[in-house]
């Protein structure tokens, strides 16, 4: 498998840079097997199936962009920098790995001042990454960051637009409850209350998982030879709850449908005995054509980039060529991509 297997022209204007309103009146592409249908994500209340279990991701976004000064102490008073920051992934003792810009005016010992109280010191700096130290902890530094900080939309919008305070709703899951994502889990964003509501009142059945998406997903493939990739590690949890309803669905003849290629992730991290098992820790499962499903039965994620490991993922699902057949549709009938684009459902047995 090659790099460029994965390839597709997506012309530019097709990139959503805000998502549609109400949330499920996205377009939604119904795949089911070979076939397609193009359809509305509202639509999912017809398309789903009474015993059918849909597996949510609950992980909270936090506003992991900073904006800060660093504060060098000088004899000429240049000890003064804007510096910026993403925050990564929480270390053992409270401080956090990050992205910073420009990293090269960093060092070790130095003070960063991030406004509304949050401060750090810079207690680590590598090759690509910087380890804050922050000055608070617990409730009073989330709810300094909070006030601080900015949501982390991804780089294709970012490059396009900034984070304002509509992103703190949009790139938020109506079911977000554990803190700790610095990406969202993007095909969740298009429900809403009503639309939960009224698939459960047709006998949809839901399961929470979290996985908490870090940075790392936008990362590109390097490498031609797909196969030599290395992922990046989310720290997830399937409780044993969420085990036995996922057990129970398959055994029941249900199908087992994962919002987003993150619970899809987690779920077959947690299944590689060939049953969902309780599971808690990170994960870099690598998902690609050729790889062997135990836990779901179906996706539904939104368009994604070329060349990425997400197209991997619905083309080891669906199989290359209908996934070849699924992004040309997409393209030529205008749908939004990533992010905060439409949708698709894919249904590998129809």
């Amino acid at each position: 498998m090659k790099l460029s297997d994965f390839d597709f022209d997506l012309p530019e204007e097709l990139i959503a840079t805000r998502p549609v309103k109400p949330r499920p009146a996205a377009r939604l592409l119904l795949v089911e097997g070979a076939a397609m249908a193009d359809r509305h994500v509202a639509d999912l209340t017809e398309i789903l199936r009474p015993g059918d279990r849909l597996v949510i991701n609950n992980t909270r976004v936090i506003p992991a962009r900073l904006f800060g000064e660093r504060v060098r102490e000088t004899k000429d008073g240049s000890g003064r920098a804007k510096v910026e920051a993403t925050l990564l992934n929480p270390e053992a003792d409270g401080s956090w790995r990050v992205l910073a810009r420009p990293l090269r005016k960093l060092a070790v010992g130095d003070r960063v001042d991030f406004g509304a109280g949050l401060t750090a010191t810079v207690s680590a700096k590598e090759e690509t990454e910087a380890v804050l130290s922050f000055d608070l902890t617990g409730p009073e530094f989330d709810a300094a960051l909070e006030e601080a900080g900015r949501m982390p939309l991804p780089p294709y919008i970012e490059s396009r637009r900034p984070a304002d305070a509509q992103d703190r709703l949009d790139y938020q899951t109506v079911f977000a409850r554990e803190r700790g994502a610095v990406a969202a889990p993007t095909a969740s964003l298009h429900f809403d209350a009503d639309l939960l509501a009224a698939l459960r009142a047709k006998g949809v059945q839901f399961t929470e998982v979290t996985l908490h998406v870090g940075a790392g997903t936008f990362l590109p493939v390097k490498v031609e030879d797909v196969t030599t990739h290395k992922m990046h590690a989310e720290w997830g949890q399937v409780t044993a709850e969420a085990a036995a309803e996922i057990n129970a669905t398959k055994a029941e003849g249900g199908r087992v449908i994962a919002v987003g290629t993150t619970a899809l992730r987690l779920i077959e991290s947690a299944a590689r005995s060939g049953r969902v098992e309780p599971w808690r820790g990170e994960t870099d499962i690598f998902i690609y054509p050729g790889f062997d499903f135990h836990a779901a039965d179906g996706l539904m994620t939104n368009f994604h980039l070329p060349k990425s490991t997400l197209l991997m993922l619905v083309s080891a699902l669906m199989g290359a060529e209908v996934i070849r057949a699924v992004y040309d549709h997409a393209v030529a009938e205008r749908y939004r991509f990533f992010s905060y684009g439409d949708a698709s459902l894919l249904l590998p047995k129809g």
